[in-house]
């Protein structure tokens, strides 16, 4: 390939993108990261963010709170618990493709609204059965417990589908519909929507353990009455922003390769599963061979990490010497850091372009983990010491996390075509879900707190591939990773002649020109 370059006066980026990407690196002549043109309404974006605010809120509190209801109604057990999350995850897995072509090939407000029903309908009537199992005496009818624990399963699988559907239609579709015509209010609205997410995962969770430190059954009822109130509202304000913007409710055209077979499948049971695995394996295709793929499996690798202060990792610090005012405070640094990061990536990205500020914050993620696990592992024999080095690793890396999620998000939304947002966005969604099912194997596998170092290892692993994967794309993308001449000094800015690719009919971009 190296025959193939010559030098040149100026930098010029790897014509593997079309022209429409290079808008996305260059950074613009002004205007600030987080201020939004009047081609992107007030109006609009607040309606947005209220209908996101709600549903996402209701998914985080139910989500923490069905952990909780479980709790109470099969005491002394983790079976339960794991058995729900297992099934929940894979019903994600399993309906990708067929998530995909719905979003894809229906109405937008059609598929929003029918989501946003999904989801309030699966949590109230859960709800409703929680209550069952935690106010009866289910050791006097096991049969009816055990109905309500598969009633709760369905619906659990129901819930978590209709939230993928709402998410992938609304974050990958809606967003990049609305702005399209201002670069820089998309990052302030892909911005202000990782913010929503953030602090719904931190506030939600905390209130309604609240709730449940005073009666589980209070808990439940007030899930029960936020789900039922807010859909309305929810239902009402993604309307309104659909019939605001036109460009909404045009039709997309829909490629007509994915619907088509060849040669018929035979009918019956038989048929189906054959319909339902070649579509999977279609779409699997699509997304595989995309431009965006690579990123977008960067950023799913990343589902495999117990270093993020989620259940496993809080199991692992209590049993080291942690008490859970000292997690709850180190968890309360992280997401601000996390929140934080929404407000830096859109700035990096300005600054230095997408591409660019994603390496940037791969390489910090990875440095500061690196950091941590070697630390952790050099003082094993200290736990204290150890547990410290990895929340502190795990906290700096966030930042790196959020931003470069940022980055990749705005990658995505930006290559993919209209035609094919849901079924790419869908299959994102699955190897995502599939990681974060590993994660869980992890843990079941090494299930004792001084095993703990062996799904670390792993999670850094993980992110290892996810910045090797990034870096393949960036040098695609760019010719290069990094400047040399502007890391070592050995060469003068101007007696350097970097490379680039000879012309062969590609567009070609100048965007991401300096380090």
């Amino acid at each position: 390939m190296s025959a193939s370059l010559l030098h040149h006066s100026q930098d010029v980026e790897l014509p593997l993108m079309d022209a429409r990407r290079a808008s996305t690196d260059a950074p613009p002549d002004s205007g600030d990261a987080d201020r939004t043109s009047a081609a992107v309404t007030n109006t609009t974006r607040y309606r947005l963010y209220l209908s996101h605010l709600l549903s996402t809120w209701n998914m985080r509190v139910f989500e923490f709170g069905a952990v909780l209801y479980l709790a109470k109604a099969f005491p002394g057990t983790l079976l339960t618990m794991s058995i729900y999350a297992f099934v929940r995850g894979l019903s994600a897995i399993v309906s990708a493709s067929a998530i995909g072509t719905y979003i894809d090939r229906n109405d937008r407000l059609h598929v929003v609204r029918t989501a946003i029903v999904g989801q309030r309908v699966s949590v109230a009537v859960s709800c409703v059965a929680f209550y069952i199992l935690i106010h009866g005496d289910m050791k006097e009818s096991k049969l009816l417990s055990v109905v309500l624990l598969v009633l709760v399963g369905a619906l659990a699988c129901v819930e978590k589908v209709c939230a993928i559907i709402n998410t992938v239609a609304v974050e990958k579709d809606w967003v990049v519909v609305v702005g399209q015509s201002d670069p820089e209010g998309l990052k302030a609205i892909n911005s202000q929507m990782r913010r929503i997410d953030l602090l719904c995962k931190l506030i939600g969770p905390m209130v309604i353990a609240i709730l449940d430190g005073v009666s589980t059954e209070l808990a439940i009822l007030v899930n029960l009455t936020m789900n039922l109130l807010s859909v309305a509202l929810e239902y009402f304000a993604i309307a309104r922003v659909y019939h605001e913007d036109p460009r909404l409710q045009q039709p997309k055209n829909v490629s007509t390769a994915r619907s088509t077979t060849s040669t018929p499948t035979p009918q019956g049971l038989l048929g189906h599963v054959h319909d339902a695995v070649a579509a999977f394996a279609s779409d699997a295709r699509l997304y595989c061979t995309h431009q965006a793929f690579l990123p977008s499996f960067a950023c799913a690798l990343l589902y495999l990490n117990v270093l993020t202060f989620g259940g496993q990792m809080v199991t692992y610090l209590l049993a080291n010497s942690y008490t859970s005012t000292n997690v709850g405070i180190a968890r309360t640094v992280s997401v601000v850091l996390e929140v934080a990061s929404t407000w830096v990536a859109p700035r990096l990205m300005t600054a230095i372009g997408v591409t660019r500020a994603g390496i940037w914050s791969s390489w910090w993620q990875l440095s500061m983990l690196t950091t941590g696990v070697a630390v952790f592992t050099a003082f094993a024999d200290r736990p204290l010491v150890s547990a410290s080095a990895l929340v502190c690793g795990t906290i700096l890396s966030r930042m790196g996390l959020w931003s470069l999620d940022l980055c990749i998000q705005v990658i995505v939304q930006d290559d993919v075509e209209a035609e094919s947002r849901g079924v790419f966005s869908s299959m994102e969604s699955a190897f995502q879900n599939a990681f974060e099912l590993l994660s869980y194997a992890s843990t079941i596998v090494f299930f004792r707190p001084e095993q703990f170092k062996y799904p670390t290892m792993i999670s850094l692993m993980m992110v290892f591939g996810s910045n090797f994967c990034y870096s393949i794309y960036v040098r695609r993308r760019r010719g290069h990773l990094f400047h040399p001449e502007k890391l070592c000094g050995c060469v003068k800015r101007d007696e350097f002649h970097p490379y680039v690719a000879l012309p062969d009919g590609r567009s070609n971009s100048t965007s991401d020109n300096n380090v």
